[in-house]
């Protein structure tokens, strides 16, 4: 009897609808079997008794959830050991894409939304479309055709196949050469251990640490050439940050580029942070309880203008230091 029952739970999906069992389960798997696929895509191996705890069945449930995967193309090999296991091996052919409608739409938002490489985001967001379940297909189309993204219009745009590579090399911790021409034109040959990938203001940045200055350096990626891995291999080194994306701000932030202004305003910091807009071009600094230092620095005069602008219209008395071509721009406002 224990069995059946079995039999006939293995036959209701989650809405109550009763199933069978074989190639039809293509369109409409068991939430169950879901699980058991993500979790095989995300670890290398686990062993079965592993298995059996994460997904809540008996060891026979699982070996009949595997070779139900396997009846769907995915090749799901066991592995030798006292108490045995799974893991999911690479091949050429792909079985059926299997997803959730939460990862649907989340994967439609991130291609329909993606910056840098957008012509190789549609083509894989076409693609995507064609492998799912005609259930999906509405709401992947829905998706797509209501999101959109206001593009940065300083964005250069980063080639998704050197983004793959660093991943990679990251990944694989391999010591990384490249070729980097800097904001001036400049060439250097540089060797690096990558750390993290991190988009900011329409572009692609790799955090690493550069192996001949000793010290952590940011990339633009559109401004890296002829990435490669050497043989050399890298222990993971400790972030001077909290996390990738706090790094490369606070370094944005302590940056000087060619026209910086230094403001000293009857403001408190954070009355300040909160009625500006967006992140700024540089820091703002305590200086007192009602008194902080506002520095902005850019490669671009209208920029630095349009934040020394908004922060001027704060309305708070100022004390500033800037170039004389910024002085010039804003003298209406002085």
């Amino acid at each position: 009897m224990a069995g059946s029952m079995e039999d006939m739970r293995e036959r209701i999906g989650a809405g109550g609808e009763v199933r069978e069992i074989g190639d039809s389960v293509r369109g409409t798997l068991p939430q169950r079997l879901l699980r058991l696929l993500s979790l095989l895509q995300v670890r290398r191996e686990w062993s079965g008794a592993e298995l059996t705890e994460r997904l809540g069945v008996s060891a026979r449930t699982l070996r009949r959830d595997v070779e139900r995967l396997r009846d769907l193309d995915y090749r799901v090999e066991g592995t030798p050991g006292v108490a045995g296991g799974y893991r999911l091996a690479s091949g050429q052919d792909l079985p059926p894409l299997l997803l959730d409608d939460e990862e649907a739409v989340a994967i439609a938002l991130a291609l329909t939304t993606a910056t840098g490489f957008e012509d190789s985001a549609l083509r894989a967001l076409a693609k995507l479309e064609r492998v799912l379940p005609a259930r999906l297909r509405p709401r992947l189309a829905a998706v797509s055709g209501a999101a959109s993204v206001v593009r940065h219009p300083e964005a250069q745009g980063a080639d998704p196949t050197v983004l793959g590579m660093l991943a990679a090399c990251r990944h694989d911790r391999a010591v990384t050469d490249f070729t980097y021409r800097d904001r001036a034109g400049n060439r250097s040959e540089r060797r690096v251990e990558p750390h993290h990938l991190v988009s900011h203001g329409g572009q692609w940045y790799l955090i690493a640490h550069d192996t001949d200055r000793d010290d952590w350096r940011t990339f633009r990626v559109d401004r890296l050439h002829d990435a490669r891995p050497t043989h050399g291999r890298f222990q993971p080194r400790e972030l001077p940050a909290l996390d990738p994306a706090t790094f490369l701000t606070r370094l944005f932030a302590r940056g000087t580029y060619r026209y910086t202004v230094t403001m000293t305003l009857d403001l408190a910091e954070e009355e300040v942070r909160g009625r500006l807009y967006g992140p700024l071009p540089g820091r703002i600094e305590p200086r007192g309880p009602e008194c902080c230092e506002v520095r902005l620095s850019a490669g671009s005069l209208d920029l630095v203008c349009q934040y020394t602008a908004a922060v001027l219209s704060l309305g708070a008395t100022a004390e500033w230091d800037a170039p004389a071509e910024v002085t010039t721009r804003l003298s209406g406002m002085l």
